[in-house]
């Protein structure tokens, strides 16, 4: 397995799938469909996707007998919008009022605000339509993907995750376990849930299932401890997002709460428990652990 090649391939399966699955630029109301467009081919690293993807894959050589496997494109693509409608919405001037999302204006600046607004209530909604349209032929799976996709998109987690957040600003008095369950929800729960969707639509055993959330858990955790390493040590041209805005805000993040050395040191670990599920999981786990180990590396 060449991973590059692989990560590619993958990104450009996703990408396909975007401009097949997403209205296009001319549907009525054509500004409506061309902000949701720029957000979502804006690029970035398609992580959550290409876990669906990759976790689906899996599967496919695991023994016979296991349930037929289904596409997992559509549900790739329904995560990916849901993600994209969040850095919407988080963008915004009520929440982070930030001018600059994978290295171009986001979508209230290259727009207006009302319109960015009605881009992501309409790319979240997009999301269940597609498992709706396209798992129709396959009840049991499209209520399990609309049910673990929903509840990790939810009041409870990727939402509560956001709302804990902006209540964390300036809050000299936060604790561990607060930042610990802004980090779980806003940004684990969609990691999470992306290698459960490719294990549902590959066949996943229950048991597998748990594998897959806990690999999440702990690779959403790492990944948001990186974020928030880069944010205090990397600049914006690298990012392609402004750097340095949760210092300005006085965000809850890893490195305010426990120091730069120690925030590195927590994303090793969480990184290594993530490998180390994966490492109980069957099939060819290389594509995977290798996407782990690249996301490590990038605060090396």
């Amino acid at each position: 397995m060449n991973f590059p090649t692989q990560l590619n391939a993958y990104r450009q399966r996703i990408d396909r799938g975007l401009d097949t699955l997403v209205p296009s630029i001319t549907t009525r109301p054509a500004r409506l469909h061309e902000a949701m467009r720029y957000s979502l081919q804006a690029g970035g690293k398609r992580l959550r996707p290409v876990l669906t993807l990759a976790a689906a894959d899996l599967f496919q050589t695991v023994a016979v007998t296991a349930p037929a496997r289904s596409d997992p494109l559509p549900a790739a693509v329904a995560i990916e919008c849901i993600h994209t409608y969040s850095l919407i919405h988080d963008d915004l001037p009520c929440m982070d009022n930030d001018d600059l999302r994978r290295g171009r204006p986001t979508a209230h600046r290259a727009f207006d605000e009302a319109t960015a607004l009605l881009a992501g209530d309409a790319l979240l909604t997009l999301a269940f339509q597609l498992i709706g349209r396209h798992y129709s032929d396959e009840p049991a799976l499209a209520a399990a993907l609309t049910l673990a996709i929903a509840d990790a998109a939810g009041s409870e987690r990727l939402v509560g995750g956001q709302m804990e957040d902006l209540l964390a600003e300036q809050k000299a008095d936060a604790t561990p376990a607060q930042l610990e369950f802004i980090h779980l929800n806003k940004t684990s729960a969609m990691i999470t849930v992306s290698l459960v969707a490719g294990g549902l639509c590959g066949g996943a055993t229950e048991a597998q299932l748990d594998l897959l959330r806990e690999t999440g858990r702990h690779l959403g955790l790492a990944f948001q401890i990186i974020d928030d390493i880069l944010d205090a040590t990397s600049d914006t041209a690298t990012l392609g997002k402004t750097a340095g805005k949760d210092a300005k805000a006085d965000k809850t993040t890893f490195v305010k709460i426990h120091g730069l050395e120690a925030a590195r040191r927590f994303s090793r670990e969480h990184s290594d428990v993530a490998l180390a599920t994966l490492c109980r999981l069957p099939g060819d786990i290389g594509f995977l652990t290798a996407l782990v180990a690249d996301m490590a590396v990038r605060v090396k």
